[in-house]
């Protein structure tokens, strides 16, 4: 794992430009999940990976210049920034060592949290579909978190660099990340699709507990009604009056659905959404896997 480890700091490094083959685009493309997106990474022309590995290498000599400004060993932190380009080269399957070594990190970091990542995602989405629903396109866009600004016609975020992006009529694509801090992040090409990344709503921290005296307690036609009452995405008055219960009981309901990790709960205004978590919607399909995004 140490190689593969090296082998993912050479072309992700912590702060700074990344390449943007590495987050190919899977429009169009069913199911979606981590197979598409390595089959599409797979495609991507060799041109393209050595010149943005070029670009790589080339930001990472200006980072260390700039450290090394007025040191006499300016020389020898250029000559030690060797293109990452190198390490995917001559090969009959260029990318085939990278896209080894991103399965084995996934399979170590993030497929066990991978319940809590995607109820994360799913909750904000449903955040900005009742915003866009509420308020229109104006409505979602004001409620992107504050280091994005809705300023008709512009919208403002952010960001590293001072940088421009014009849409030129096309769409843009708003990604909510899981991993995503600080600031939001865009193509570097603006040739390829609009794609702004930008944090989850208080994803918080995935609750490990061992299972409780709850277990029990999720037994019952009315917390049944309650879980296909919440379906893509509730309030508590809506889930009241879905489920055909007292807003006191639908929250209490909620409350312990949410401690089974079947719900999820995000503030939503002056209200609160409900959403149900990958394993609650297992739960009501009987168990049947849904298709990861």
């Amino acid at each position: 794992m140490n190689g593969e480890a090296q082998l993912l700091a050479a072309v992700v490094p912590p702060r700074g430009y990344f390449p943007d083959f590495l987050t190919p685009s899977q429009e169009g493309a069913e199911p979606f999940g981590l197979d598409v997106g390595m089959e599409a990474l797979r495609d991507t022309p060799a041109d393209r990976v050595h010149a943005e590995l070029e670009l790589l290498a080339a930001g990472r000599v200006r980072q260390r210049a700039d450290r090394s400004v007025g040191q006499r060993d300016v020389g020898a932190g250029r000559a030690g920034a060797a293109p990452p380009a190198a390490l995917v080269e001559d090969r009959a399957e260029p990318l085939a060592r990278l896209i080894g070594a991103l399965r084995s990190y996934h399979y170590a970091a993030v497929e066990p949290y991978w319940p809590h990542i995607r109820a994360s995602v799913e909750a904000d989405r449903a955040v900005r579909g009742r915003a866009l629903l509420d308020g229109g396109a104006d409505g979602l866009l004001a409620t992107l978190p504050p280091m994005i600004r809705w300023r008709s016609p512009v919208l403002e975020a952010d960001y590293p660099v001072d940088r421009d992006l014009h849409l030129d009529g096309r769409g843009l694509l708003l990604q909510p990340s899981f991993f995503c801090r600080g600031t939001p992040v865009v193509y570097r090409d603006p040739s390829l699709p609009p794609v702004l990344v930008y944090p989850v709503t208080n994803p918080g921290a995935p609750d490990f507990a061992e299972p409780g005296p709850w277990l029990g307690r999720l037994v019952g036609h009315t917390r049944s009604a309650i879980l296909q009452a919440i379906g893509n995405g509730c309030t508590t008055s809506e889930l009241a009056r879905r489920a055909g219960v007292s807003l006191a009981s639908a929250s209490q309901h909620a409350s312990v659905l949410r401690e089974a990790g079947l719900v999820l709960t995000l503030r939503h205004g002056s209200s609160v959404l409900h959403t149900l978590t990958p394993l609650g919607g297992s739960l009501l399909r009987g168990g049947a896997p849904l298709a990861l995004p």
